[in-house]
């Protein structure tokens, strides 16, 4: 079974030593050389990864790459299948990164790896996006607008998947090849379109990954219309997490102080 799974980055990091994995320089263009394949090689979108994030590379891999499956993760979030409680002990996690052998047991069964749901609980996706404090509500429109010209068959499941409370996120997957050119000749299209239409004069760097952040919701879209098969995985968090921190952004987010903050910097 021919696994490629590309390792996006924009740094020297540490990387899995599994011949699957592909570590890829995002928004090579321009930049100095880190080592690893770069995402301007060949037919790729590489200056559009300031807006498009880690999807720069998703494209080169569609364009650039043969396989039987292909995947995308990050330098600093891999899959595992290692129960939490066993982590614990395991002062190395590069060491419970999925191995080849544990996404080949999984796609014998299933044609698409994806990381568990991430629920939000008290608000829908639709809502979680407009509260973020680097997104705009305009923008959204822009996105839904685009579906609706240029896929309106994929109207419903659009709807269905921002009225939930929970997403498939971080751009992460591994699936079929066959699947995924299909994918990518959906997403990229209406992502080129989103991207023309969007004024982001004025806009901070976090704030014109806009479009990088849409694509996060297109997987879980594309798949509720076609209802492929799939495996959901943990995700591995290389660095240190503030489960603290987090708690208070979302309560944040939920009261509406982001909203009011950045609202205040557009005057």
């Amino acid at each position: 079974m021919d696994i490629k799974i590309l390792i996006a980055t924009h740094k020297k990091y540490r990387m899995p030593k599994d011949d699957m994995y592909l570590p890829i320089q995002v928004g090579a263009e321009g930049k100095q050389s880190l080592g690893f394949q770069r995402d301007n090689i060949g037919e790729n979108i590489s200056s559009f990864n300031p807006r498009m994030s880690e999807l720069t590379a998703a494209y080169w891999s569609w364009k650039n790459l043969t396989a039987d499956y292909i995947g995308l993760v990050h330098y600093r979030r891999h899959f595992t299948i290692v129960k939490r409680i066993r982590r614990l002990g395991n002062k190395d996690k590069f060491q419970m990164v999925l191995s080849r052998k544990d996404a080949e047991n999984i796609l014998k069964q299933y044609e698409l790896i994806l990381p568990n749901k991430r629920k939000y609980y008290i608000e829908s996706i639709r809502s979680h996006f407009i509260h973020l404090p680097y997104t705009f509500e305009k923008d959204l429109k822009i996105f839904e607008e685009t579906i609706k010209e240029l896929a309106p068959d994929y109207l419903d499941a659009y709807e269905t998947v921002m009225s939930r409370s929970w997403a498939h996120m971080f751009n992460m997957f591994i699936m079929k090849k066959e699947h995924f050119d299909k994918y990518c000749g959906w997403m990229f299209p209406i992502l080129r379109a989103v991207d023309e239409k969007i004024d982001m004069t004025g806009y901070t760097p976090r704030e014109s990954r806009v479009v990088g952040d849409f694509g996060e919701f297109m997987l879980d879209i594309w798949n509720e219309k076609n209802k492929i098969s799939y495996k959901e995985v943990d995700v591995l968090f290389m660095e240190k997490q503030s489960m603290l921190k987090k708690a208070w952004t979302a309560l944040k987010r939920k009261c509406g102080i982001n909203f009011i903050e950045k609202r205040r910097t557009e005057f």
